[in-house]
């Protein structure tokens, strides 16, 4: 399976959000839980973003997948401002040039691992032959050759993750957003699947995680710090494996 690694120019922002604010209304309070944030992730970056429950982490996240919209302030993805994007062309952003991995997998219980990792490939109209060959191809880059028609509650907590990994990336998208991913597996099989997004970053892609777990950021190459909604602190880090 290949992986898009189209524009891979370091200095182009595939994401970049100036002054984004989100805020929700709670009775007669008003809570920000993002606060004129301004961000640009270029391509093939490998970029953490940690801070403390309520930091605004999983708003964050949800901007950037284009699942939630700004109360104010402007979000470019790949160079296209997403205010401006019709329902079509998010669903299309959504399905074709980000891929999401969830820390409680997502999957659908019924069907097995390849059918799981087909969804995608169903939405975005691809023939049948076409959508098994890529599914496959995405479940042996993860390790499940031998795992792919079993359904989700005949495999391990890290075999599911690596489904949902799978189903990420099936449609070859350039950047991969993941929220906690490992927050429901043990440290060794945590380790193993940071391998795979590692790899994945070599291979071009531009990888965002969301974790509160030191060990977990240690991988990436640069290190976002939220806290009450703000970008507090943000870092490159050397030497990182």
């Amino acid at each position: 399976m290949s992986i898009n690694t189209a524009n891979l120019d370091n200095e182009k922002p595939v994401i970049q959000l100036e002054k984004v604010r989100r805020c929700y209304t709670m009775g007669d309070e008003t809570i920000y839980a993002l606060r004129d944030v301004d961000l640009e992730i270029k391509t093939n970056e490998y970029a953490a973003i940690m801070g403390p429950s309520g930091s605004g982490k999983s708003t964050l996240m949800n901007m950037l997948g284009c699942l939630d919209t700004p109360d104010d302030g402007s979000y470019w993805l790949n160079g296209k401002l997403v205010s401006t994007m019709n329902d079509r062309e998010l669903a299309h952003a959504r399905n074709q040039e980000i891929g999401f991995v969830f820390q409680t997998f997502h999957l659908l219980a019924r069907m097995t691992a390849v059918h799981n990792v087909e969804v995608p490939l169903i939405y975005a109209g691809m023939r049948k032959k076409e959508r098994l060959r890529r599914a496959h191809a995405a479940l042996e880059m993860v390790g499940l050759k031998d795992r792919m028609s079993h359904r989700p509650s005949e495999m391990s907590g890290g075999q599911r993750q690596r489904v949902a990994i799978a189903r990420a990336l099936v449609n070859e998208p350039s950047i991969i957003l993941a929220d906690e991913p490992t927050g429901n597996l043990d440290s060794a099989t945590g380790k193993d699947l940071m391998k795979i997004f590692d790899r994945l970053h070599a291979s071009g892609n531009t990888i965002i995680l969301v974790t509160h777990e030191a060990d977990v950021a240690a991988h990436a190459k640069r290190h976002i710090q939220l806290g009450d909604g703000a970008i507090v602190k943000d870092v490159k880090v050397a030497g990182n494996t």
